[in-house]
């Protein structure tokens, strides 16, 4: 072998040199830990100052002795800050991954010692594991376009709203059974004259102070109510503009069961952004999967995972109800109603959860490889 040969050789052997950067993200500061894969520099910065991150990327590689050039890559934790830091990160040439939070590796002592520096140390770990080969070592987040992110707004904004419109109904019952006193719909617009002629036990009126507070949780319960119904207007009339570009939501429309509202969810939380390989991958993300422990002689199964999206997986729960309702003959109904309808009420609980997970993977069949679940009926399309 000559000289030159050798020199080549040796060249495909050297590793490159990477910059690795773990982002510790908190409300105030950030912890930056840089490594050259050997060596550990933490760093930290105030919380969103790109000018400050970006200077500690150029003392980073100042300090290891690395070209402008070097190959940077970097993760942090998927939580309160979302995807904008990635999508910065991204356009800075950095390779950057956002990773599940709950797939981390946590030391099982009793107590353990829990800080940022030893957070960002344990994510620098762990980040040159994964690029070193260990792909399975944590689940990496799939990040939603702009356009994805943005879509999600409406539909969640409306969950929250009615979150909060059940606690102000629920406030209003509180405070009147305090009283022994109780009303059917606290939502109406005639409840405060109906307020001043409400008595207690022995005749007596409302106590004003009681009566002052109620007609106030009223008047915020009536300007959520007004919101709900403002945005279910909005959200219908998007449906009609969307279902004409929005191949995925008129698919599912065509399965009777699956509503527009549903199938808006489904597609704009799950199915339109995301890319399945196997019906684990989608059982998984919605959090559907079963957790057996078996260890030793100990044989049980732990329910569920709900590691995934809890919207998902309720709207799959809701669906499947429906699904039994108007598709009967379906091969999923069918065997529902075999393994679990004769049994108690948690028996149908247990099986309601396996139809929706089942449920699911038909769907993502269905607007994946146009597969019709087994035996439903399906509408023609819309001419």
């Amino acid at each position: 072998m000559d000289h030159k040969q050798r020199t080549l050789d040796l060249e495909k052997s050297t590793p490159v040199s990477v910059l690795y950067i773990a982002f510790e993200l908190a409300n105030s500061n950030w912890k930056m830990a840089c490594s050259d894969g050997s060596k550990l520099r933490l760093v930290t910065v105030t919380a969103g100052d790109l000018a400050q991150v970006q200077r500690a990327i150029i003392g980073a590689k100042r300090h290891f002795v690395m070209g402008n050039e070097v190959q940077t890559v970097s993760c942090y934790e998927a939580g309160r800050d979302g995807f904008w830091l990635h999508r910065y990160l991204q356009s800075c040439g950095i390779d950057n991954v956002v990773v599940d939070s709950a797939s981390l590796e946590v030391n099982r002592r009793l107590r353990r010692a829990k800080t940022d520096r030893i957070d960002a140390g344990k994510l620098m770990s762990m980040l040159v594991r994964y690029h070193g080969g260990e792909k399975h070592l944590w689940r990496v987040v799939r990040v939603p376009s702009r356009e994805d992110e943005n879509a999600r707004h409406l539909h969640r904004e409306l969950e929250a709203l009615k979150r909060e419109r059940t606690r102000y109904r629920n406030r209003i019952h509180g405070i009147l059974i305090q009283q022994g006193l109780r009303i059917n719909n606290p939502s109406k617009k005639k409840f405060v004259k109906e307020l001043e002629l409400l008595r207690t036990w022995d005749g007596q009126e409302l106590p004003s102070e009681m009566k002052v507070r109620l007609v106030r949780v009223h008047e915020r319960l009536r300007m959520v109510e007004e919101q709900i119904s403002s945005l279910v207007k909005e959200k219908t009339q998007r449906l009609k503009e969307e279902n004409a570009r929005m191949a995925q939501v008129a698919q599912l429309l065509r399965l009777p069961g699956i509503g527009p509202v549903s199938s808006r969810t489904f597609v704009m939380e799950f199915f339109g952004w995301r890319r399945f390989r196997n019906r684990r991958e989608v059982a998984g993300l919605a959090g559907l999967t079963p957790t057996p422990y078996d260890s030793g002689r100990r044989l049980r199964e732990q329910g569920i995972s709900k590691a995934g999206n809890r919207r998902v997986r309720t709207l799959s729960i809701e669906i499947a109800w429906a699904w039994l309702r108007f598709q009967p003959r379906s091969k999923l109904s069918r065997w529902f109603l075999k393994r679990f309808a004769d049994g108690g009420s948690r028996m149908r609980r247990i099986g309601i959860v396996a139809l929706a997970r089942r449920l699911l993977i038909d769907l993502w069949r269905f607007l994946e490889y146009g597969v019709v679940p087994e035996g439903a009926q399906i509408r023609p399309l819309a001419v």
